[in-house]
């Protein structure tokens, strides 16, 4: 097992590149089934989830090839339309599969999903809009199994709750649709901006993109594309949060301010400094960190994956800040780990009450999910001694060269095998 060994205590400063957004990327390389020629697609970071997803695509038959950030995807040979347990337990996103083989083959068989143990989001939404389509859906054995007659039919799909992942199945599987698919109520978020723009790059006819109402017209066939993803906004709000916990000066290149607002009017809260740059934004930290109230929200609010991340920052504030999750029910299991390093948080449910503390120390802790993991980071950083994280696969899905990024910017982090296989409580 491996771990991060990280001394805190040290201001970040410099300059760091935000690498592609990976709830941007995880879509886009599902929407590739439903090509009839090759994409490329570019500014791909090199995640495990990002991994997992070719890996699922190559079982399919699909010829998936990496060169630096760029991934090639050519459909034409796919020969396979069940997404195996084995696969499809490593990654929750790749029950985005459903849609573009739908869609194109009229035939999908799918594995139910895993990925972080954050909450139980579940899929039903993903199936109405199937449904709603002409599709007829059948459970057995742990798969869930999706088929249709010639094509899927346009329809009018209500979402009960915006959720991101069933507005873009839905979405991949309506663009070659018989007719108008309308979804109401659809997911806002930037990543359904980049996937419709990715899918029109492809000839798909979309409107209404970052509006709660898509419309899709659809079309026949989809041809190949060359096209660049998003910078990814949570690892950039991750890296602004660690200027404001370290007292650090950190310049961001390849972020989109208009992604980032929700984030940036919290930590201007806190009494951070954040400066706009025609190519990036500054963010410097201050001594004093000012207590904060948060709710989670869908874009544009304040977005559940940066809840972890801040909660390190509000555990230094001088004064009591409350943060409501209203998204997952099962987000605050890091704050347990923040306790032993001696942060004074209460949770009741969704709500977590963060006491301010004049300072936190290194411990051993857990990365209990992806953002948690990160959260733990950046209470390492601003820690007073030496901080163990363990479970840093969790990391590894969604940060891309995340302490080489760090150490860039003057932190000590260390990866480094555990020979002693500690157990923590």
């Amino acid at each position: 097992m491996e771990k991060l060994v990280i001394r805190g205590g040290v201001p970040l400063a410099g300059k760091v590149r935000i690498s592609g957004a990976k709830n941007a990327v995880l879509p886009i390389i599902t929407a590739a089934i439903l090509a009839k020629d090759t994409c490329y697609i570019r500014g791909v970071p090199r995640l495990a989830d990002v991994d997992a997803m070719v890996q699922l695509l190559n079982h399919f038959g699909l010829q998936c090839t990496w060169n630096g950030d760029i991934v090639s995807i050519d459909a034409v040979n796919l020969n396979n339309f069940e997404a195996p347990y084995e696969h499809v337990s490593r990654l929750r996103a790749s029950f985005l599969v459903m849609g573009p083989l739908l869609a194109r083959y009229g035939h999908a068989r799918v594995s139910l999903p895993g990925g972080c143990k954050i909450g139980t989001r579940p899929i039903d939404l993903h199936l109405k809009g199937f449904m709603c389509l002409g599709a007829e859906i059948s459970t057995e054995k742990g798969y869930i199994e999706a088929k249709v007659k010639g094509r899927l039919k346009g329809a009018r799909v209500y979402l009960d709750f915006p959720s991101v992942g069933a507005t873009e199945n839905i979405m991949m599987a309506a663009v070659l649709a018989e007719g108008v698919t309308s979804i109401e109520n659809a997911a806002e978020e930037p990543e359904i901006v980049d996937l419709a723009n990715f899918l029109n790059s492809m000839g798909a006819k979309i409107s209404g993109a970052g509006t709660n109402l898509l419309v899709i017209e659809g079309v026949s066939s989809l041809k190949g594309t060359d096209y660049t993803v998003i910078p990814d906004r949570v690892e950039a709000g991750t890296f602004m949060v660690a200027a404001a916990i370290t007292g650090g000066d950190i310049y961001l290149e390849n972020v989109i301010i208009e992604h980032i607002e929700p984030i940036i009017a919290k930590l201007e809260e806190t009494g951070s400094k954040v400066i706009y740059y025609e190519q990036g934004i500054r963010v410097i930290g201050q001594e004093k960190i000012m207590p904060v109230d948060i709710r989670t929200l869908p874009y544009p609010g304040f977005p559940t994956d940066m809840q972890a991340q801040i909660s390190s920052l509000l555990t230094k504030a001088e004064g009591t800040s409350v943060i409501t999750e209203t998204i997952f029910e099962n987000r605050f299991m890091h704050t347990k780990e923040l306790a032993r390093m001696g942060a004074d948080i209460s949770v009741e449910g969704r709500v977590a009450v963060i006491r301010g503390v004049r300072e936190i120390h290194g411990a051993q802790v857990q990365a209990t999910d992806l953002r948690g993991g990160a959260a733990l980071i950046l209470a390492g950083l601003a820690a007073r001694g030496e901080t163990e994280l363990y479970f840093i696969h969790h990391l590894d899905r969604g940060y891309e060269r995340l302490e080489e990024k760090f150490c860039g910017l003057g932190a000590d982090i260390i990866r480094a095998e555990d020979l002693k296989k500690v157990t923590i409580a």
